[in-house]
């Protein structure tokens, strides 16, 4: 047997090799991404689908969530705001154009009601409110936004809200208050014309929930 006989080493297809690291990589960096969010999903599956003891939920529950856009935003004052920004925090959301009319003043108001109605886990949530076109506040309704826990109000094109919002059937987009999680996952929509006492146990659910993976501030 001489050294000419000897087979020569199969090094592969590159091509093929490179594709199959490419796959170990995505596969690996999926299963992090789950083992991350494994907290988040089983605080929702226990307290809104499990549920031995029988409760329902008042909000609708959205299934699944839908993860926070780069939306245009802006400040009052026409500077942009990074969406991204907004992660770190639940945030109860309210939508609506700079003519607050007095449907809309009652959203805010329960909006900061139920922040209120919290108790010791209100330094959890955050208020929005996403102004849908660019006309001026009135400087009453601009002071009725600040206080201790100012809102955060934000300019946003209708359109490009559509990309992540939505009204439940038969009503619009600013008839509802929206929960996001500190991920940035809108999660649950607020019925229209909400009994705030209903909507305040399911926000205390669902902070409840989450006490063991998210603490107040970002």
């Amino acid at each position: 047997m001489t050294v000419h006989s000897v087979n020569a080493p199969d090094l592969g297809d590159p091509v093929q090799d490179a594709e199959r690291r490419k796959k170990s990589g995505r596969i690996k960096m999926l299963m992090v991404v789950l083992v991350c969010a494994a907290p988040v999903i089983a605080s929702y599956l226990t307290y809104f689908v499990i549920r031995p003891e029988g409760r329902t939920n008042y909000s609708s529950l959205i299934l699944p969530t839908k993860s926070l856009p780069d939306l245009p935003l802006q400040a009052l004052d026409g500077s942009p705001v990074k969406a991204a920004s907004l992660r770190g925090q639940w945030l109860l959301v309210a939508v609506g154009p700079s003519s607050c009319d007095a449907a809309c003043e009652k959203r805010l108001f329960m909006q900061r009601q139920l922040r209120e109605m919290l108790g010791r886990e209100r330094d959890r949530l955050d208020k929005v409110w996403l102004v849908t076109d660019t006309g001026p506040l009135t400087p009453a309704l601009r002071e009725a936004l600040g206080g201790n826990a100012p809102v955060t109000a934000l300019r946003v094109a209708p359109a490009a809200l559509a990309a992540w919002l939505a009204p439940g059937e038969g009503h619009t987009l600013q008839e509802h208050l929206y929960v996001v999680d500190p991920m940035g996952e809108w999660m649950m929509r607020v019925p229209a014309n909400a009994d705030p006492g209903r909507v305040k146990r399911d926000l205390g659910r669902v902070l409840r929930a989450s006490g063991s993976w998210d603490q107040a501030g970002r």
